[in-house]
């Protein structure tokens, strides 16, 4: 619990530093938002208030760029983002299986996206831009193109593998 507390505090503490260097100026609202959703990979309410009440502004028009913005999120993702494309010629690809593969894998749902311990998110995405590559996903920034059920598990395999590790080693 105190390293829980102690994390809350230094993610806080960067949010403090990231006002200040924009120099509490309301033209960098974006910038700023974009760095604190660095932190927390999200935007928590509490912090969207704070950041309003830090370059006075409106709660109302601070929500309302984070809510405008696709690129912003106010739910808390898990540390693996993992987007499957299911556009037209990935979801002709079998997309959809990839979906089902990761969320029976996870347990997860069309309505849970998140895994308890935070460290998977599944969104399904309407297009990724790289068609030739169907069925595509993303997790976090790396691309997997020409993705089977077979090798989707083997990556999912993959990174619990190497978070199993990280965890015995702390």
């Amino acid at each position: 619990m105190k390293t829980e507390t102690n994390n809350k505090i230094r993610q806080f503490d960067q949010v403090l530093e990231i006002i200040k260097k924009h120099k509490y100026q309301k033209t960098r609202l974006i910038t700023i938002l974009q760095e604190v959703q660095e932190v927390y990979r999200y935007l928590p309410q509490e912090v969207l208030t704070y950041v309003a009440t830090a370059l006075d502004m409106p709660v109302a028009e601070v929500y309302g760029v984070a809510t405008f913005y696709a690129h912003f999120t106010l739910e808390a993702k898990g540390k693996y983002v993992i987007k499957v494309c299911d556009g037209t010629a990935c979801h002709v690809k079998g997309s959809s299986k990839l979906l089902d593969t990761l969320r029976s894998a996870l347990k997860l749902s069309s309505e849970k996206h998140t895994t308890d311990d935070m460290l998977f998110t599944i969104e399904a995405v309407s297009c990724l831009g790289a068609c030739g590559l169907a069925p595509v996903m993303v997790i976090n920034e790396q691309v997997y193109g020409e993705v089977n059920t077979a090798r989707c598990d083997e990556i999912l395999n993959q990174i619990i593998e190497k978070e199993t590790e990280i965890a015995s080693v702390s």
